[in-house]
């Protein structure tokens, strides 16, 4: 697929979900992906990515803000507690708040810099032990103790089991961030992002279907 492709696809959702049409922001998930890659889709207009590692992110966004504007640059991995300063200055969304101990140093380093990425808090909703996020049990708690220490928090994300259905998962996440107040949604990802717009997603991350399959060797 291209990106083109992929927009259209996430019109036709938006327009059968009876939702405006752009009201769902992409993020172009530039991991692992090679620079020359990336350029083509930065010329083609699109302005939001997503990257899963700070280093990688670090190595490769400064180069290109210098020369296309207004690009954003989402950070949708696990943030290690010795990335955080580095982080705080990169991205302009963190999507992976999945700990007290995390966002009590997000919160100390928001601070010292006079700037805060928007977050998102990652919610573990299959309650996987391979993977990260807050359990749905403690997510309320979690989210009134991100909001004590003034965290931008918008909205939540989500990466259900590979081997359920997605649209339970994004259905508990909208209930989790709607009894918190919370109006973001990440969730839904190449193979599934049209059943996520259809759930309310805010924000869908793909990767592959645009910039062709990743070689991690």
């Amino acid at each position: 697929m291209t990106l083109s492709v992929i927009n259209s696809k996430i019109k036709k959702a938006e327009k059968s979900a009876g939702i405006a049409i752009g009201s769902t922001q992409l993020i172009a998930v530039s991991k692992v992906q090679p620079n020359e890659r990336v350029l083509n889709v930065l010329e083609h207009g699109h302005k939001v990515f997503g990257e899963n590692k700070v280093q990688e992110a670090h190595g490769k966004w400064p180069m290109f803000r210098e020369n296309f504007l207004n690009v954003k640059v989402h950070l949708i991995g696990p943030l290690q507690s010795n990335k955080i300063k580095q982080a705080v200055a990169l991205f302009d969304a963190i999507h992976t708040v999945d700990r007290l101990k995390l966002a009590q140093k997000l919160s100390n380093e928001v601070q010292a810099q006079g700037k805060a990425p928007e977050m998102f808090i990652q919610v573990n909703t299959g309650e996987e032990k391979q993977k990260s996020g807050i359990m749905p049990r403690e997510a309320d708690q979690f989210i009134s103790d991100c909001f004590s220490l003034d965290l931008p928090i918008k909205g939540l994300m989500v990466i259900p089991p590979i081997y359920e259905e997605p649209s339970l998962h994004f259905g508990l996440l909208r209930k989790i961030a709607h009894r918190n107040g919370l109006s973001g949604l990440s969730m839904g990802m190449s193979s599934d992002f049209e059943s996520a717009i259809a759930m309310g997603a805010t924000h869908v991350r793909v990767g592959s279907a645009i910039f062709g399959e990743r070689d991690y060797s």
